[in-house]
Parts: structure tokens; sequence; C-alpha cells
């Protein structure tokens, strides 16, 4: 395997670890006020604290297993795709010149890795939206797959497909934009280190700005089977008599009825937790990444 490909399997790795216990809040306040178990039973009305998300010590690393697994696979598949596709492009992913070109490298990276975030982040949502205490993502995985084979692992992909591509054309852009703004050949080791820290984070944080809307709407689609309504307006008991049948509502239809019985507010809901944990998981992960690509290189 090439430098880049383990480079980005560990920082992605390591990112999760990192962010699981922010993403799991964020993951909640997208799926809405209720969070329903596993055996679709019973409703649990979510907590609105920051301690209340936890009902207890193993809540931290719910749904962690399947980002942990399948993130480092992610990020391997979406940073060889991004500099294959620049070296194609005829650009340099050491330093590149073109901005557009990093745009359009780190889109069809984005593409690329919807291959393995469709279904990771289907068992990751469900896994941290659900209440029962014994769920896990490896039951979560062998439940879909029983019930709707591997199509219902990649339910909700179209819309992943599109935020990936967006979200990552801008990652990479606004990684290199600072990075090529701030940073400079006569930096010390700290100062580059401090710096490729804070470009980092700060791309993480432009990335999830730039597609929280879909984010949110990907987050209902993938959970609807497992969300229900406490307080039911005759609309809404006409809507939730099709979840309870089965049969499921599309990107578009969710997005309407989210802002029809929510507002618009509901498409930026999690959006502050979520940038705080952009900013610290991707800081660690481009530094991972960088420090990683350097050591490999070397050894080469």
């Amino acid at each position: 395997m090439s430098a880049d490909f383990w480079a980005g399997y560990v920082s992605g790795a390591a990112g999760i670890i990192i962010g699981n216990p922010l993403d799991l809040i964020k993951t909640r306040l997208q799926a809405g006020k209720v969070a329903v178990a596993a055996d679709a039973t019973s409703t649990v009305a979510t907590p609105q604290s920051f301690r209340g998300q936890f009902e207890n010590a193993g809540t931290l690393v719910r749904g962690a297993t399947a980002p942990i697994l399948g993130y480092g696979a992610l990020n391997a598949l979406l940073f060889v795709t991004y500099n294959r596709t620049l070296a194609l492009l005829s650009d340099s992913p050491d330093a590149p010149k073109s901005f557009p070109k990093v745009w359009l490298a780190g889109a069809t990276g984005g593409l690329a890795s919807f291959v393995v975030s469709a279904p990771t982040e289907l068992i990751k949502c469900r896994a941290q939206v659900s209440t029962e205490h014994n769920i896990s993502s490896w039951s979560i995985a062998r439940d879909t797959w029983r019930r709707d084979g591997i199509r219902g692992l990649y339910y909700g992909g179209g819309i992943t497909s599109v935020r990936d591509a967006v979200g990552y054309g801008f990652y990479f852009w606004s990684y290199e934009w600072m990075k090529q703004s701030w940073t400079s050949p006569d930096d010390s080791n700290r100062d580059a280190a401090m710096k490729v820290l804070l470009c980092g984070g700060l791309a993480g944080i432009v990335t999830w700005a730039s597609i929280f809307p879909l984010d949110v709407i990907k987050t209902r689609v993938q959970t609807q089977t497992l969300h229900q309504e406490l307080q039911l307006h005759a609309e809404q008991r006409a809507l939730l008599q099709l979840e309870v049948s089965e049969t499921r509502l599309s990107a578009m239809e969710i997005a309407k009825h989210a802002h029809r019985t929510e507002g618009a507010g509901v498409f930026f809901r999690g959006l502050g937790i979520c940038s705080i944990r952009a900013f610290v998981v991707n800081a660690v992960q481009w530094a991972v990444y960088e420090w990683m690509m350097r050591a490999l290189s070397k050894s080469l």
C-alpha cells in the first residue's frame, strides 16, 4: 500500500476516536426530539442537555466501532483518490497551484469515498440515535443486512454522495488555501506544526458549514425507521403511518416535512457542537496525516 493510504487510514481512525462523543450529540440533535429503542416498541425523549445525552459511560463510544474501521478505510480512499486525481489534472499534491483543481480533486475523492461512507454513516447514526443499552454497530449491520440486504446498508446513499462530494471539495480547497497563505519555509518545526493544526481545524469548520443542511437531511433519512414523534398533529399522524408501514420517505420529502413542522432552523440544529468537533478532529487528522507522510516518505 502507498504512504498516503496508510497516512489517511491512521489519521481517519485517530479523528474518530477523539471526536465520537461530540458526534453522538450532533447526530441526536439532528435526528430530532425522540430517540427510539431498537425494538421500535417504546419511545424515549432525547435529553436536551449536554450531560443528558450520555446515559452511561458506554454511551461515549456508542456507534464508534463502525466509524473507527470504516472511516480509516474512507480516509485512506479519500486521500489516495484526491492525490491521484490531482496528479491526473497535472498538478502536484504536495504543493498544488490551481485551487479549482484542488476542489475538483477533493470532490472526486469525496464521491469515491461514498462506497464506504454510506453504510458506515447509516450504522453509526442508527447506533447513536438508539437508546437500547445493548445495541452495537455489529447488531445494527447484521439486522439491516438480514432485513434489506446490501441495499439496506446503502439507504440514503444518494444524499450521502452529494454531501461528501461537495464537503470534501471545500475541505481540501480551504486547507490548501490556508496552508499556502499562512505557512512559510522559514517556519520552525513548532510553528509549522501549530499552523497545520490551525489550518486543519478551520478546514473542518468550513467543510461542515458548507454541507450541514445536507447532513441533517441525511441523518433523518437514515434514521427514519427508528424515529417517531411523541406529539402528532393530524398531518403528522399520516406521516407516522407511512413510516410504521415501512414506506420510507425520500430525502426531499424528509426536508419538506422538517421545514414545515420545525422551521428553517432545523437544518442548522447541532451546528455549534459539530463545529467544535470539526475543529478538534480535523486538526488532529491533518497533523497525523502530514506527520505520517513525512515519516513514511523518509523510510521508503
